[in-house]
């Protein structure tokens, strides 16, 4: 009977997702880990970071031991164990690079991280393309958030005058953030121009307007203590005002999302930007 059981528990295991948390030390990293933890179809079989390295991701996330042990080489962590999908936290610095050496190894990345250029968008999705596997980026996995992007795009179809405020915490290193370049660029799609009335203006203190798109949406970003993730796209009218606004006060609102898209893309081959197209 033992036997039977043993064979049995053997096959759930080789259908769990195997995956890689790149960045499994940091706030979100750790967080990522606790989650596929958690998850019945996943499995945890390698953590990837530049501190703690030699010491076990279990110890590091407050549990018990749990048998991965952190390594500094992406590279090496990939080659060395049997990975399905990679979910990377890390840095602007970084993230092209490990995004590639997943792609390379014919492993699905799940990209959190921001600051990725448009030419990097693209030269990611080629290179998925290529492999004719699955990458997933996104700005924000938060439903919420992106449930907030998407009602912003619709605003903009009856509202040209808009401006997105952005609150993140202080150890947030690009800007403006990449749900805030989202947002615009899906409002932008509903509207090409917005403000084209507005009176001519003067900053005596450079900036003091924030940044400008394309579309003259103008970018507000906000970096101070206390604070994880928020934003506000404001709409203007003539005798009105439409504000909507989201809030995550914990790192735990975006693991839904980051779950949704280890799914994704195990099932599928395409890139994808952004969590709405998977929705």
């Amino acid at each position: 009977m033992n036997l039977f059981k043993d064979i049995s528990n053997m096959a759930a295991e080789t259908k769990k997702i195997k995956v890689a948390v790149c960045g499994a030390c940091g706030k979100m990293g750790q967080e990522v880990v606790r989650t596929v933890n958690k998850e019945e179809d996943m499995q945890l079989v390698a953590a990837i970071d530049i501190a703690n390295v030699g010491k076990d991701i279990g110890d590091i996330i407050g549990n018990k031991s749990q048998g991965v042990i952190i390594t500094e080489s992406l590279k090496d962590a990939l080659t060395k164990n049997q990975v399905d999908a990679i979910v990377d936290f890390t840095s602007p610095e970084c993230i092209f690079e490990n995004a590639k050496i997943a792609l390379n190894c014919n492993i699905r990345p799940v990209i959190g991280t921001t600051g990725l250029s448009d030419e990097q968008l693209k030269e990611i999705e080629k290179l998925s393309k290529e492999k004719n596997i699955s990458a997933l980026v996104a700005p924000n996995f938060a439903i919420g958030a992106v449930l907030m992007m998407m009602f912003a795009a619709n605003a903009s179809k009856y509202f040209d005058h808009a401006e997105i405020i952005e609150l993140h915490h202080n150890r947030k290193k690009d800007a403006p953030s990449g749900t805030a370049i989202k947002t615009a660029q899906l409002m932008t799609k509903q509207q090409s121009q917005f403000g084209a009335d507005n009176t001519p203006e003067t900053e005596y203190f450079k900036g003091s307007r924030g940044g400008v798109t394309e579309s003259n949406i103008h970018i507000h970003s906000v970096r101070l203590p206390g604070f994880v993730a928020h934003q506000e796209v404001i709409f203007g009218a003539p005798g009105q005002a439409l504000t909507i606004r989201h809030d995550s006060f914990d790192r735990v609102s975006f693991m839904p999302g980051v779950a949704l898209a280890i799914r994704y893309v195990m099932q599928h081959n395409n890139f994808v930007y952004g969590l709405e197209n998977i929705l």
